[in-house]
């Protein structure tokens, strides 16, 4: 969380206007290095070359750039396109940035750059050649590839999306320490073989888990942290649903005080939500994730294949995440096709955890529609499914905030619960979000505009909340 986030790639490929509007989304400062040495020289980058040629301006572009990556605090970063050949500011990119590469083709690259200003793009075959040989740079660089917003801010979380992935995990978790591979016996039976053929000689234990809530336990976590044989230099990887990301995520921010750990969440909750932002935890017989930690994983892996094998109750829960999520942002995550909701709806997620990392603030807009659900699994003894229960969490906070609730009706289909009431009303009273037992709930003003830590009469809320319980 304290590295910088550098994008790098070929002249043309949006870094500036990316990096700009990254730096805003997940609240960190933003510097153009090229602008630094315009500044610095008094003049354009197409004048400097002019005047001095491109030995002297890529002298002082390095110098720059090591100055900008060797700062304390993190920056968004977008570098020069010629940058990456110097090898002295390809080292402080390995030491100090998680660096993006922005990859465009050769034919957008020529158009948006043919006809400017830049010295190096006044001959096509001469600017292919460039791109050619500075390709391989970037991609020895780059933590990772982008190509839109979305890719950069999902990069700054740390979160490799793509089809596949898992089959490259090996790679993707970072160091070269040794590996526990913590999972359920439902997804070791599916994905397992392949997470640990991937993870190869690293891999020293692999550790299952309860399947679901079960998992969620203090008893779990102590079986754990005596059978898990890691040092400080270790990485503990979470393959599975939330509940295995919850969990191995918590065990790995208390396991000799705190060593790295990756989420590889494979069911839709969690490459939607669960598995993004570093919020760690098990629950207690009275209330769910009351004892866990911010634990920030070093990956997260989304691979969108891995969801062909979720059964149906699973894809239920992780479709109301995406339509909480697309209800936050205000645009429809939910009509999209699955990858995309995945991807556009971690994105989201991300860009709200990066600015607010330990929910102080803005992040507890996450929580729209939570307070009720997470009563309602409480009062269940955690036998209703989470994706039940969020569905009627959110009927409940569109009713309180005056809106029409047609979206969560008609996509979620949710139906009321049997659980004992007064049980429900009192887990709902402790819910971590609230104070002196008046709950604050997150609400909406319209979509795209949530309103949180809202107070309502207590009289109000318990009719919300028992509107979703059985007579």
């Amino acid at each position: 969380m304290d590295r910088h986030l550098a994008l790098i790639g070929f002249m043309g490929a949006g870094k500036s206007t990316l990096g700009r509007d990254a730096a805003e989304l997940i609240g960190l400062p933003f510097v153009d290095v090229d602008q630094l040495v315009g500044e610095d020289y008094g003049g354009t980058v197409a004048e400097l070359f002019a005047r001095d040629g491109e030995e002297r301006f890529r002298e002082v572009e390095e110098d720059w750039a090591v100055s900008m990556l060797e700062s304390p605090d993190a920056r968004v970063l977008s570098l020069g396109g010629g940058a990456i050949e110097s090898p002295r500011t390809r080292e402080a990119l390995r030491a100090h940035a998680r660096t993006v590469w922005l990859d465009v083709p050769l034919e957008t690259s020529w158009e948006r750059s043919r006809g400017t200003a830049r010295p190096l793009a006044e001959d096509e075959d001469t600017f292919a050649q460039l791109y050619e040989r500075r390709r391989p740079l970037y991609d020895a660089a780059a933590d990772f590839v982008a190509h839109d917003l979305d890719d950069v801010v999902l990069a700054a979380a740390g979160v490799h999306f793509g089809v596949g992935a898992l089959e490259l995990l090996g790679s993707l978790v970072p160091g070269d320490g040794a590996v526990a591979l913590v999972t359920d016996a439902t997804v070791a039976g599916i994905h397992g073989a392949t997470a640990q053929l991937a993870l190869g000689e690293r891999l020293v234990g692999v550790h299952e888990l309860p399947a679901g809530e079960e998992a969620k336990t203090l008893a779990v976590c102590e079986r754990l942290w005596r059978e898990v044989e890691l040092g400080r230099e270790g990485t503990i990887v979470a393959l599975g649903g939330g509940a295995t990301t919850d969990t191995a995520g918590f065990v790995a921010a208390a396991h000799m005080r705190g060593i790295p750990w990756v989420a590889v969440p494979t069911t839709l909750v969690g490459q939607v939500d669960a598995g993004i932002g570093g919020k760690t935890g098990v629950n207690l017989p009275e209330a769910k994730n009351q004892v866990g930690a911010f634990h920030w994983p070093v990956r997260t892996v989304l691979d969108p294949g891995l969801l062909a094998t979720l059964p149906a109750r699973e894809r239920e829960n992780g479709a109301a995440e995406v339509v909480k999520t697309g209800l936050l942002a205000g645009e429809a995550f939910w009509e999209l096709p699955e990858p995309e909701q995945v991807r556009r709806s971690a994105a989201y997620k991300a860009r709200v955890c990066l600015r607010d990392p330990h929910e102080r603030g803005e992040r507890a807009k996450l929580n729209l529609g939570h307070t009720f659900a997470h009563a309602l699994e409480a009062a269940s003894d955690y036998e209703l499914p989470h994706g039940r229960a969020v569905a009627l969490g959110l009927l409940a906070a569109l009713r309180l905030s005056g809106l029409p609730t047609d979206v969560v009706e008609e996509r979620l289909h949710p139906e009321r619960v049997k659980v004992d009431r007064e049980r429900a009303w009192a887990a709902l009273l402790r819910d971590k979000k609230g104070a002196r037992r008046r709950p604050r709930l997150v609400l909406l003003e319209k979509p795209g505009v949530p309103r949180i830590g809202v107070e309502l009469p207590p009289e109000h809320v318990r009719a919300a909340l028992d509107a979703l319980i059985e007579p």
